[in-house]
């Protein structure tokens, strides 16, 4: 049965395509003509309509001179863009266009009521059904949708001006109803702020009444809870009680400092008196004048002495009698002291009776103080809402005076006024002859044009074979009968020594072509067969294979190293141009798989994926040269990836279900090795070069092993394709 590509087998040519405009043009150019002569009769004809334009500034008309006391321009809310676009609802509304209606008497004028003048084509129209009949809708209502389709408010960009256009068939009219729908915004917010008004002036007259009545009754309850709880108030706006107390504590505090400083005196003293120490340190004894008098006698009398002592002995009658005076005067001296301790200790029992009896006053203003304290916190309250409600009062009575004053000057500023006087139109708006004719022609020009490249696309006069469209179907033949292994093997061997091997080196890659040469000349013009275990076949026969068979895995050995890992990909390209998706995975120790692809190893790829440093987003990369896809070797420890080989088959599985065909360069792998590779939908393939005893050993082990399907594929003679558009060659 025949084998097709899967790939699309053509291609749009672009030249044969945009031909067919050149052979088309008269025909392009009468229809433009014709479409460009009906816009131009249209515009001629039509009836012109004449825009007007009133424009409104919508912010605070407030001047500082009238505005409210106490109020800034900051208390006005901001005028942002919902402000407007209020504004523009409200300027639109039924209400204002009612009024406007009105004072113009446009319920009279055909052009906003079609039920006073309908032509007989309308007429007509009605009787069949195909239109609504005006006189089912009120007049009033006919009125203001005609106005709604000639009326357009918007807010222009990045201002606080709001657009008020009216189209007519009348420019005066045009001009009078804009001016006419601006000024029936402005009196509307007039009177809503009058309406404002005149509702803050009926709200507060009642409520200030109410006021000062709760205002009388609140500050009568102070009165008379301060008069009934008999709170004095003292200095520093105090309660009594609470100055009293304060007053006896810092009295307290004096008296215990006195008599603490009496008894400290006093004991100096009693230590002194019992130790019979010296005085002189004592200031309260100093401070006695007779002490002071017996002390300078006392003074006086030992110089003396010792002025005697240097010419009489100490038994002499006088010395004698100064001693004896001495001595008594330091008796008087220290009876004086005793005096003086008495007194202190007096003083210290005065001020410790004063103490006791400042304590008990102190204890009695405590409660006093405690008591005046919590009835000062319950007149606090009423005194907070007795002025709390003074305050609303008079904010009350000043609003009440401003709204009134106001009312009786009939001064209430809009907040929004005219930029400028409504221009009665010079010109219409529409049509626009040229512009018309213009777009009509352009619009024509470009549909015909699109009309006859898509014609043409769809003849398919403008496809061309595609470039990589090669593959022809081939013919399967019927295998002769398998004889046994041993046989095979036995075969093989001596086959090999008839093959011969013609090496080219082209493109800066090496590449071999390899010609079976068997015993007998019918068996060279036979056709080969896929399942020849001995027989090679090139690349594109190896990509047929695969796509016929519906392959999900294809896996490479190479047993001859680096330079036959040419074949995996010469494959995966092939297949790739066919249509299919295609993923090549790099298992060689050195990436010669995937560097030629792209043109780099420092790419991260399947160690890193098996190492857990990259997901499959990271490691799959498209080759500078197909549409194929390639996983390299990577960047990771080969031996750390190496501990995590038992997921190759996970990842596998997970490849194939994303790719219609997964190929795999193993290099000189064995049996065992690709093992972990092998799955539903695999085909094994033997890249060849030369056809020596290495092959041949390599693919009866392959065999042997449980791989009997082998296939031997040579990459040699293989001349790749045209790349595609946008792409480099490969070299």
């Amino acid at each position: 049965m025949p084998v097709q590509s899967a790939a699309a087998d053509v291609d749009v040519d672009l030249r044969q395509l945009f031909a067919s405009l050149a052979r088309n043009w008269l025909r392009i150019v009468l229809v433009t003509l014709v479409v460009a002569g009906l816009a131009f009769a249209f515009a001629w004809l039509a009836t012109p309509q004449y825009k007007a334009v009133a424009k409104l500034e919508i912010g605070p008309r407030e001047s500082v001179f009238t505005r409210p006391a106490g109020t800034t321009i900051d208390d006005k809310p901001a005028t942002d863009e919902e402000a407007v676009a209020t504004e523009v609802q409200i300027i639109s509304s039924p209400d204002i266009l009612k009024k406007v209606a009105a004072d113009l008497n446009l319920e009279k004028l055909p052009e906003f009521d079609e039920a006073l003048k309908m032509s007989a084509l309308s007429r007509a129209l009605v009787l069949v059904g195909l239109k609504s009949d005006p006189f089912d809708i009120p007049p009033e209502e006919r009125v203001l949708n005609a106005m709604h389709d000639k009326l357009n408010v918007y807010g222009v960009e990045k201002s606080r001006v709001i657009a008020v256009e009216f189209s007519s068939k009348d420019p005066k009219l045009a001009a009078q109803v804009a001016d006419a729908i601006a000024q029936a915004y402005l009196a509307s917010k007039g009177n809503a702020k009058k309406e404002s008004n005149t509702a803050a002036t009926g709200f507060l007259g009642p409520e200030i009444t109410d006021l000062q009545n709760r205002v009388k009754e609140a500050e009568a309850k102070v009165a008379a809870y301060r008069a009934q709880s008999d709170l004095l108030m003292g200095g520093n706006n105090s309660v009594l009680a609470t100055q009293q107390l304060s007053e006896l504590s810092t009295e307290l505090s004096r008296v215990r400092a006195n008599r603490a400083a009496a008894e400290a005196t006093a004991d100096s003293v009693r230590k002194a008196l019992q130790n019979g120490g010296t005085l002189d340190s004592v200031p309260e004894v100093l401070s006695s004048e007779l002490i002071q008098r017996l002390l300078e006698r006392q003074v006086e009398l030992r110089t003396n002495i010792a002025d005697l002592s240097t010419t009489l002995l100490d038994n002499h009658p006088r010395i004698r009698a100064l001693k004896s005076q001495l001595a008594d005067l330091n008796g008087q001296i220290r009876n004086e002291a005793q005096k003086i301790l008495k007194g202190l200790a007096t003083q210290a029992q005065t001020a410790n009776a004063r103490e006791d009896q400042l304590v008990a006053e102190v204890n009695t203003l405590k409660a006093a103080s405690a008591r005046a304290g919590e009835q000062q916190v319950e007149l606090d309250a009423l005194q907070r809402d007795a002025n709390a409600q003074r305050q609303q009062l008079e904010s009350y009575m000043a609003s009440y005076r401003e709204a009134a004053s106001r009312a009786d000057r009939n001064y209430l500023p809009v907040d929004a006024r005219l930029l400028s006087k409504v221009q009665v139109p010079t010109e219409p708006y529409f049509p626009k002859i040229g512009p018309i004719t213009g777009a009509a022609a352009a619009a024509s020009l470009l549909l015909m044009a699109i009309g006859t490249l898509l014609k043409e696309l769809f003849s398919g006069r403008a496809m061309r074979p595609a470039a990589g469209a090669r593959f022809e179907p081939i013919q399967q033949v019927a295998m002769p009968v398998t004889r046994t292994e041993p046989a095979v093997a036995e075969t093989e061997a001596e086959e090999s020594h008839d093959w011969v091997a013609d090496h080219r080196i082209g493109q800066g890659a090496a590449t071999a072509t390899v010609v079976a040469e068997p015993a007998e000349p019918a068996e060279v013009e036979a056709p080969r067969s896929w399942q020849s275990r001995l027989g090679e076949i090139d690349v594109d026969k190896a990509a047929e294979k695969l796509i016929a068979s519906g392959a999900a895995r294809a896996i490479f050995v190479s047993p001859e190293g680096d330079e036959a890992a040419a074949t995996a990909v010469l494959v995966a390209r092939e297949v790739s141009d066919a249509g299919l998706r295609v993923l090549l995975l790099d298992l060689t120790a050195s990436g010669a798989a995937s560097r030629p692809m792209l043109d780099s190893g420092l790419f991260p790829g399947i160690t890193n994926l098996l190492a857990s440093e990259a997901q499959f987003s990271d490691v799959i990369h498209p080759d500078l040269y197909s549409d194929a896809h390639v996983i390299p070797v990577g960047t990771a420890d080969p031996v750390r990836a190496m501990r995590a080989a038992d997921r190759l088959p996970i990842i596998m599985q997970s490849l194939t279900t994303a790719y219609d065909l997964v190929v795999v360069e193993c290099g000189p792998a064995d049996a065992q090795g690709i093992s972990r590779l092998a799955g539903d939908g695999t085909e094994v393939f033997l890249s060849m070069l030369e056809a020596d005893d290495e092959v041949t050993q390599a693919a009866v082990k392959l065999i042997e092993n449980g791989y009997p399907d082998v296939t031997l594929v040579t990459p040699v003679g293989h001349e790749p394709g045209n790349p595609l558009p946008g792409r480099r060659s490969a070299a």
